[in-house]
């Protein structure tokens, strides 16, 4: 599915979007596609309902209309969709990092203004979060480009909002910390209170002595596309219970709506 092509998709949603009123089913029927493209092929309906936070009445309704025209199959025996023989030939969607970066910009050097630490916004690539802006933080002290840096996803803050809304299996989790979260159940019940909150936090499950909290960024349909989030020592992030300070919650998450504005996303 990695080597399709939806090119024509991409000329037919950008006339979409610029008329007056862009229809709202037509945007989660392309956020499922995405889904069903660049996931691990089956997904079951409470799956996807779950990553875009949608009704799962809502997602039957779009997947059964799919599934009408070809685009989506299911499978008789598990129930999960996959892409449609209809769709195949046309091509897969993949996340155009450049565009994700271009939007982010004009918010992330205001985040890192707002907050006084580091910004970083980070996207998937091959098992990863992937480094794809950093602003510095705004101060004299020596600081080192992170840009192109690969993360590990379950012991970073952008990476568990990335992994909170994916349907993938958990990678391997590596301890990098005392602190890093190493078993599968408590990273499971961690991502779910990522869903329920809309933000999480990574303190000293990386590198001791630093913290950082991420928001997602949400792009057509609601499709979790990247994540924003500033970083820092863990006396300027946390307070002395290490609870994330919610002025520096509420500025990211402000900073990622924003972001996902920009990129289409309506909610």
């Amino acid at each position: 599915m990695s080597n399709i092509d939806w090119f024509p998709y991409v000329i037919i949603w950008h006339n979409i979007r610029n008329v007056p009123g862009t229809v709202q089913s037509i945007e989660r029927a392309a956020a499922i596609l995405r889904m069903l493209a660049g996931g691990p092929g089956h997904l079951g309906l409470a799956e996807i309902a779950r990553s875009l936070d949608l009704a799962k009445g809502t997602v039957h309704g779009i997947l059964r209309t799919l599934q009408g025209v070809g685009f989506v199959e299911q499978d008789r025996s598990s129930g999960h969709y996959q892409l449609g023989a209809a769709l195949l030939h046309l091509g897969t969607s993949y996340l155009d990092i450049n565009e994700l970066r271009s939007r982010s910009i004009n918010w992330a050097d205001p985040l890192a203004a707002r907050s006084g630490e580091a910004v970083r916004i980070g996207t998937v690539l091959e098992g990863k979060v992937l480094v794809v802006h950093h602003v510095f933080r705004p101060d004299d002290t020596f600081q080192t480009l992170d840009i192109g840096t690969l993360l590990p996803l379950h012991a970073t803050a952008l990476g568990k909002v990335l992994l909170a809304y994916r349907t993938a299996p958990l990678p391997d989790l590596e301890r990098f910390t005392h602190r890093t979260v190493t078993s599968p159940a408590r990273l499971t019940t961690d991502l779910a209170g990522v869903r329920e909150a809309g933000w999480a936090a990574d303190i000293e499950e990386l590198t001791v002595g630093q913290a950082a909290v991420a928001a997602p960024i949400r792009g057509y349909g609601g499709l979790v596309v990247g994540a924003i989030g500033v970083s820092g020592l863990v006396e300027r992030i946390c307070d002395s219970h290490y609870r994330p300070h919610p002025r520096l919650v509420g500025y990211v998450r402000d900073a990622a709506r924003a972001v996902s504005r920009d990129l289409g996303a309506t909610r």
